[in-house]
C-alpha cells in the first residue's frame, strides 16, 4: 500500500471517530446515562418487594382505605337512601381514622422509608377489578346506589383478603388486632349492603 493510500485511510478513520464522539456527546445519549430513567423506574417498582410484609401492609391498606373514602364522599350528593348516606359518613370517619393510625405506625416502625404499596397483596387487584369512578360520578339515585353497593362490596372483600393474610404474616400484634377489627366491621357491612342491593334495584318503589 502506498503512503498516500495510508494517509487517506487514516484521515477517513479520524473523521469517522470524530463524528461518533460528537453524536454521543451532543445527543444526550451517553451509554452510562441512557438507562438512568429505567433504573429509577425499576428501583421504584422494587421498593415494595424489598420491604417487610408489615411495611407493605401499612402502605397498601392505607391506599385501599383512601379509595373507599373517595367513593364514600360521592354518596351524600347522589344517593337516594338515607341509610347509605349514614353508612358513607361512617366510612369516611372510621376509615379516615384508620388511615391516620396506619400512617402513624409507619412513621414509628419504619421512619424515613418510601412508599411500600404492593398491588400484588391479596385482595388489592380484586378490589380494583370492575371499578369505574367516572361511571359512579355520573350516576344518581337508585342507579348510583346499586352501582356503589356493587363496587363497595367488591372493595370490602378485597380488604377482607388482605386482612386475613395479615393475620397470618404480620409481625406486629397491632396489625393483627387491626386486621381482625377490619374483618369484623367489613363482613357486617357486606351483609348489610348485600341486603340493600336486593331491595334497591332501579325501578323498585
Amino acid at each position: 500500500m502506498s503512503i498516500s493510500s495510508k494517509g487517506v485511510l487514516v484521515t477517513v478513520a479520524f473523521i469517522a471517530s470524530t463524528m461518533a464522539f460528537s453524536q454521543t456527546k451532543f445527543s444526550g445519549a451517553h451509554p452510562d446515562e441512557a438507562p438512568a430513567k429505567s433504573n429509577l423506574d425499576g428501583h421504584m417498582k422494587k421498593t415494595a418487594s424489598i420491604a417487610s410484609f408489615d411495611e407493605q401492609f401499612l402502605d397498601t391498606m392505607a391506599k385501599h382505605h383512601e379509595e373507599a373514602v373517595k367513593m364514600a364522599e360521592l354518596v351524600d350528593s347522589r344517593s337516594a337512601h338515607d341509610q347509605l348516606k349514614q353508612m358513607a359518613k361512617k366510612t369516611i370517619e372510621d376509615q379516615g381514622a384508620e388511615i391516620a393510625q396506619l400512617r402513624e405506625w409507619k412513621s414509628q416502625w419504619f421512619p424515613n422509608k418510601g412508599s411500600a404499596v404492593n398491588m400484588k397483596l391479596p385482595g388489592m387487584m380484586q378490589s380494583m377489578k370492575g371499578m369505574s369512578m367516572e361511571k359512579l360520578q355520573s350516576s344518581q339515585g337508585d342507579d348510583f346506589d346499586v352501582m356503589f353497593l356493587d363496587m363497595m362490596i367488591r372493595h370490602h372483600r378485597g380488604a377482607l383478603a388482605m386482612a386475613q393474610d395479615a393475620i397470618k404474616k404480620a409481625r406486629h400484634p397491632e396489625i393483627v388486632a387491626f386486621s381482625k377489627k377490619v374483618i369484623a366491621q367489613q363482613q357486617e357491612e357486606i351483609s348489610t349492603m348485600s341486603r340493600w342491593k336486593k331491595e334497591w334495584k332501579p325501578g323498585t318503589p
